[in-house]
Order: structure tokens, then C-alpha cells, then sequence
């Protein structure tokens, strides 16, 4: 902890009902936020957003703090999550990549080779001051409600690199794993190494808890992700274990790795919707929360419809130790922003004790 920081039991957010499920303590009511809640749904952040790149954007703080705000004003949401993307610190550290719309992280020259990891220096705290000025910022603002950091897993990150931007298939990113396994591992541990400090910075700065998004590892079945994965994605969460911020593990498509997942070490797992909670919950085993995990394409149906699905989202997840309400995926950016915010009104309402 910095010399600087208070105790984080000490600080406003730590009685929240976000931060009480993460810990798997009783809460006055189911918690709610949403993976994407800030972007492209809000008609306020396409106005100021408007003309501006991506990374852009992600790097200037009065900007970040403004957009990160928007759907804890508009939604009433219980933790707001940081804005920015998970390759701001490959961008950081000197990778030569660009967000293109409508197509993602593209990287103007893939990872393939020994040579290309030098490419990969360690991340410092002044590459990212930004970061920290837009989390002293928001924490200010934010008062009680929490604010929850992120950056992308190893795996993914890997992916973007190898493969040079999104990939249907991760053929390159695949070849390299089974068929250079040395340089497989030393391009992950390099890669954990970016993505701890990243997080360490955020939580410097206040954050108070951290999600790592390994959003492409799916693709990979469990003795692969046992094999080359795991162990990068866990020491990340060792890195920070001691900082006293709840971490929180999220993938697509994550079905059969939700167990492992749990085993690489955060404290709350996150569950896309192709799995019930309860079933989700034995595959993860005791002693973690579950975040998750309505479709969130049921976001279209009229609200009488919303509300029997997110009724069923909290049917099974009545028996989990600590349940997080959220979407199993980001929000789409069609949603209508009148829907998520009658959704977070109708779980707090349906749950809350009395």
C-alpha cells in the first residue's frame, strides 16, 4: 500500500453492496453494474466522444472521469468501471496499434518471434499518469460507489498481438502456443507482468477492485488453457492479492473453463449467459461470488420480458455465496439506456431486504 493511501477497509466505498458481494457478505439489496454500461448505448457519451479516437479519448482525464460518470448518473448502478481499453498499456509501453471502428486493436506489426518480445518493456506508473489523474478525479466523484479497474488477460492481449488485430479462428496465436511453447510462455509471462502493473496503478489511484476480461479465451479447450494460460492469468492475480481490492475473472464463451477460471485466483468469477448460475456455481466450487449473467440481447424484448429473464438470473443465483447482477457479456450498443436503467431499479427493488 502507498504511503499515501488509507486502509481500504477505511475508505467510503467499502460498506457498498458491490464491494459486501464481492467479499460474500450478506447486502441490503443484489448489486448491479454493467460490463460496456459506459459507451456507445449513451447518447451523451457519442456527444463527447464525437471526433475523437478511441485511445485518444482513453488518454485524456477529464474525458475518462466524465464518461466513466455517465451511467452511474443515469443508471444508478452500483460500482462504476473505469473507461479506457485493454490495450492502453501495450499502446503505453511504445506498440505501434490503433482501435479502428468497427473492427477493434490492430496492431501494425504482430508479435511472431523471440526478436518481437523485446518490443515488450516493462510497463512504468508515468506511462499511464493519465490514469491516475482520471481515478483521483472519479473517486472524488464518486463518493461511495465504488470503481472498478480493469485490463485485459494475458491470452487476449497475446491474441491481439500475434494475430494483429481480431481473429475468428487464433490460427497464429494457436501455432505459436502448441508449436513454440518456449516462446509461447515467455511472451504470457511478459504479458502478466504489463497487465499487473496496470492494475497495480489503477488500484494505487483508488480503485476498488479490479477486473481482468480474458474476452477470447474461450476459443481454448481446458487442458490447453490449463496448460499455457492458467498460470499467466494467476500470477496477475498474485501480483495484486495483497492489495485488498477484490478481483473479479471474466471470459466468453467460458463454459468449461468457469472451474479453472475460479483456481487461477480471483474472487469473483464472471458467467456469460450460456450457463445457469447455480450450474455455473458448482463448476466454480465454494469460497467465490458469481458475477453474471442475463443475455444481454434480452436488453430488446419488452420489460415485462426483461424482468422474468433477470427473475431467472436471480433464481439461480439464490443459493451462490455472493451474486453480482450483471449482463454475460458487454452492453450492446443499439440497447435503449431506458432499459438498463429499469433493469437496475427491478433488481434492487425485487431484492432488497426488507
Amino acid at each position: 500500500m502507498s504511503a499515501n493511501q488509507e486502509p481500504r477497509d477505511s475508505r467510503p466505498t467499502a460498506d457498498s453492496a458491490f464491494l459486501k458481494a464481492c467479499r460474500r457478505e450478506p447486502v441490503p439489496h443484489t448489486p448491479v453494474w454493467f460490463m460496456r454500461q459506459a459507451g456507445r448505448s449513451l447518447p451523451e457519451y457519442l456527444k463527447v466522444r464525437e471526433g475523437i479516437a478511441m485511445l485518444d479519448s482513453c488518454m485524456r482525464p477529464d474525458l475518462v472521469a466524465e464518461i466513466t460518470m455517465q451511467p452511474v448518473r443515469r443508471h444508478k448502478v452500483d460500482a462504476a468501471i473505469y473507461f479506457s481499453d485493454i490495450v492502453v498499456p501495450l499502446k503505453a509501453i511504445g506498440i505501434d496499434l490503433d482501435i479502428k471502428p468497427g473492427v477493434g486493436p490492430v496492431v501494425a506489426e504482430p508479435v511472431r518471434t523471440a526478436a518481437d518480445l523485446q518490443r515488450l518493456r516493462p510497463l512504468e506508473p508515468d506511462d499511464v499518469s493519465y490514469v491516475t489523474e482520471a481515478i483521483g478525479m472519479l473517486t472524488e466523484q464518486l463518493g461511495a460507489t465504488p470503481l472498478i479497474g480493469f485490463a485485459g488477460a494475458p491470452f487476449t492481449l497475446a491474441s491481439y498481438l500475434v494475430e494483429g488485430g481480431p481473429s475468428r479462428n487464433h490460427e497464429h496465436t494457436k501455432a505459436m502456443m502448441y508449436g513454440e511453447p518456449e516462446l509461447w510462455h515467455a511472451l504470457l509471462d511478459r504479458l502478466a507482468d504489463i497487465t499487473a502493473a496496470f492494475l497495480k496503478v489503477q488500484i494505487d489511484a483508488g480503485a476498488s477492485a479490479v477486473q481482468l476480461f480474458d474476452s477470447w479465451v474461450g476459443a481454448l479447450a481446458p487442458d490447453d488453457y490449463r496448460r499455457s494460460v492458467m498460470a499467466h492469468s494467476a500470477k496477475v492475480f498474485d501480483a495484486v492479492g495483497g492489495l485488498g481490492v477484490p478481483r473479479i475473472h471474466f471470459g466468453v464463451g467460458t463454459g468449461e473453463l468457469l472451474g479453472l477460471m475460479g483456481e487461477a485466483g480471483a474472487d469473483v468469477v464472471g458467467v456469460d449467459w450460456r450457463v445457469p448460475l447455480d450450474v455455473a456455481g458448482q463448476r466454480v466450487g465454494p469460497g467465490k461470488a458469481l458475477q453474471g449473467n442475463l443475455d444481454p440481447a434480452v436488453l430488446f424484448a419488452p420489460t415485462k420480458a426483461v424482468e422474468t429473464k433477470a427473475r431467472e438470473v436471480l433464481h439461480a443465483a439464490s443459493s451462490l455465496e455472493g451474486h453480482i447482477f450483471n449482463l454475460g457479456h458487454g452492453v450492446l450498443p443499439s440497447t435503449d439506456p431506458d432499459a438498463l436503467t429499469r433493469l437496475v431499479e427491478f433488481v434492487h427493488t425485487v431484492t432488497e431486504v426488507r
